[in-house]
């Protein structure tokens, strides 16, 4: 009998697989609820304020800070990623050319400009090539030079990530293209390419944001009062004024549009996402 009575007891159930999940979340909740606590109460609010957020200052930078710095900003931006982007496909091509010779430079290339900083490249750029090349001039004076060293860097990595996008394209899209007399070049350009830029978006959109922060470096190249880019337009005023709130303004400029950018990329991701469902 008090075999059966044993028997008949129900057994222990631990915590559910949801349980643990939300007692997880709620924990890391509460530690992050605590770290904000403490980061508010010991922080000396007072003196931030006086050296990152005076209005005053803030004030002058409008609307310089947007007419010429984020002007600039964009411009070095826009011509280097166009650069990136066409040098890029073609290194790709060459990535994924039957030609030996042709493997192996853009195997080399993408190697170098993804392992160096960004930083020395501009460095080369200003420095060395003058030495290199003396009374050559790169077309388009900083302008030029800002699309070139930020076009090298961008290709770089736009390379691998047309590479990516174009093997992502079904095979069957290719021989398709062949069963109806295209040439092998003209079913790259016409068939491949197309479906291969629609994968690719969400990715490319990420290089622009990261071509948009490395713009910081043109001040490398020595510019001119006109041809401040918002990084060093922020530490220009920050060194007259003796204050921070320049670099702020200058931070939040950079906010102002690689925000939007990240929103359209995690939406391009999500419709990718959908379209794969």
């Amino acid at each position: 009998m008090a075999d059966s009575d044993v028997r008949l007891q129900p057994k222990k159930k631990g915590l559910t697989r949801r349980q643990k999940r939300s007692l997880s979340r709620g924990a890391q909740y509460v530690v992050f609820g605590a770290a904000v606590i403490v980061f508010a109460v010991t922080a000396d609010w007072g003196r931030l304020k006086n050296q990152f957020a005076q209005w005053d200052i803030a004030k002058e930078m409008f609307p310089d800070v947007i007419t010429l710095a984020l002007k600039n900003t964009v411009l070095y931006t826009a011509s280097g990623f166009v650069l990136g982007l066409v040098l890029g496909l073609v290194i790709a091509l060459m990535r994924l050319s039957s030609v030996g010779p042709y493997r192996w430079v853009a195997g080399v290339y993408i190697e170098i400009f993804r392992g160096l900083p960004a930083l020395l490249i501009f460095v080369f750029i200003g420095v060395a090539v003058p030495l290199a090349f003396p009374g050559t001039e790169i077309v388009g004076g900083t302008y030029g030079k800002a699309a070139l060293g930020l076009g090298l860097i961008g290709a770089a990595y736009m390379a691998e990530t047309f590479r990516a996008g174009i093997q992502a394209v079904p095979k069957g899209q290719l021989e398709a293209a062949r069963s109806l007399g295209f040439s092998p070049a003209r079913a790259m350009v016409s068939v491949i390419i197309p479906q291969a830029f629609r994968i690719i978006l969400p990715p490319l959109t990420n290089e622009l944001i990261m071509l948009f922060k490395d713009s910081s470096l043109v001040l490398l190249l020595g510019v001119t009062l006109e041809e401040r880019e918002l990084s060093k337009y922020g530490r220009d005023l920050a060194s007259t004024t003796a204050n921070s709130t320049p670099i702020l303004v200058a931070g939040l400029c950079y906010l102002l549009v690689t925000i939007p950018l990240g929103f359209v990329v995690r939406r391009m991701e999500a419709k990718a996402q959908e379209a794969v469902k």
